[in-house]
């Protein structure tokens, strides 16, 4: 009887544990490590599904991928700070050599505090995108610690408010240490940007040598000669001027365009270096009139002795004979001596032209002052020129006409 109550007692214990789940006959630490990982696994992926605010530039386009946002981590103290029983590696850490921060070097922790505080208050709003306010943040942030990662946000800011040329800016300024302060993927996408960036942008390199000379770009001074500027700009038309007192200005305005370099040197040159004088003809062609004039009123002074010789033999026939009637050799000499006369006061009437028109010439043909722009050009040569042709019983004139 006892052995039979005995064997039942220990048959209702075995259902008994046979009827218990798995789950009970787990360890209490373990149920609570289960449910711990379940409750992280949904957080993550609440975490994953929350909505991003892509930031998209309205004067540059992006490229297709969205920019992602940089997060910095917990502040890092200065490198001479830290001690140095962590400059010796551990068990775990042996195989990976440490590496340096040059952009955390020399900022005091308290400033990267503070410079955290304002980048992840910039993040914020960036998300929201609140773009001027999360702007302001990432300066303020950007005077206590240049950090790339803070850079970088601020450059999808900016691309935002179409500043490209700051965008350009702080995009290098970003890539500065390569991509251990970024990440690999953020790296690549403020690389890509910025190549895409100086492809839309004109690229102008301005120089001037001369001291004191203020060089400026639609208004704005740009530097104090001597010196030099190399820079992206919007493209289209700029006006870059350089002045200086006691030189006349330098306007070298044009239209730039996307993708191109434009060099430019701003000469600086005193008002009379910019005088230059020209003519209206060649400086030799009044005195050549005047001199033709002369040679005509010579050769007519020759043949007005031909004609009084002819006259006078005439006249000494006449009176030989006694107030006869005219010869025909006579007649003769009279008629050539009549129209040699009439020859030279033609001659001494276009030599009196010549030399008047040449006189009027030499006063018209001053040279007149004109200013240029540029004293390596070389001097403008007379359009028109006029030479007298005179001998072998014919004249003219010759004019020449440059195009």
């Amino acid at each position: 009887m006892n052995r039979s109550k005995i064997a039942l007692a220990v048959s209702v214990a075995l259902l008994t544990l046979w009827a218990v789940p798995a789950e009970a006959q787990r360890p209490s630490g373990a149920r609570q490590r289960t449910g711990s990982a379940k409750t992280a696994a949904v957080k993550q992926s609440g975490a994953k599904s929350r909505s991003r605010v892509k930031p998209k530039p309205d004067a540059v386009e992006p490229p297709a991928a969205e920019p992602p946002i940089a997060e910095l981590p917990a502040a890092e103290p200065p490198v001479a700070a830290q001690p140095s029983t962590l400059d010796a590696p551990t068990a775990d850490t042996a195989a990976e050599p440490l590496r340096e921060r040059p952009w955390a070097k020399g900022v005091p922790k308290e400033k990267q505090d503070s410079a955290l505080e304002l980048f992840r208050e910039g993040n914020t709003l960036l998300k929201e995108s609140v773009f001027v306010p999360a702007a302001d943040k990432y300066r303020k942030a950007l005077a206590l610690w240049d950090h790339p990662a803070i850079h970088y946000n601020l450059a999808l800011v900016l691309m935002n408010l179409d500043q490209p040329i700051e965008v350009h800016e702080h995009l290098v300024a970003a890539l500065r240490y390569g991509p251990d302060p970024l990440e690999k993927e953020k790296f690549e996408y403020a690389r890509n940007y910025k190549t895409l960036i100086e492809k839309q942008l004109a690229r102008v390199d301005i120089t001037c040598e001369t001291p004191g000379a203020t060089v400026t770009m639609d208004g704005q001074t740009l530097f104090t000669g001597p010196g030099r500027y190399a820079g992206l700009v919007r493209p289209g038309a700029h006006s870059i001027v350089a002045t200086l007192q006691g030189y006349a200005t330098t306007d070298q305005s044009r239209t730039l365009l996307p993708g191109e370099t434009t060099t430019l040197d701003m000469k600086m040159l005193k008002a009379d270096e910019l005088i230059r004088y020209r003519r209206r003809w060649a400086a030799p062609m009044p005195w050549l009139v005047m001199g033709a004039g002369v040679a005509a009123a010579a050769g007519s002074a020759w043949v007005h002795l031909q004609a009084r010789d002819n006259i006078d033999a005439f006249s000494a026939g006449i009176t030989e004979c006694g107030g006869c009637k005219p010869t025909p050799d006579l007649a003769s000499t009279l008629s050539r001596g009549n129209l040699l006369q009439n020859a030279a006061i033609g001659g001494y009437a276009v030599g009196g032209a010549a030399l008047i028109t040449g006189a009027v010439l030499v006063y018209l043909n001053q040279p007149q002052p004109y200013r240029i722009d540029d004293p390596s050009q070389p001097v403008e040569k007379e359009k028109v020129s006029v030479t007298p042709l005179l001998g072998g019983g014919s004249g003219g004139v010759l004019a020449t006409f440059r195009f």
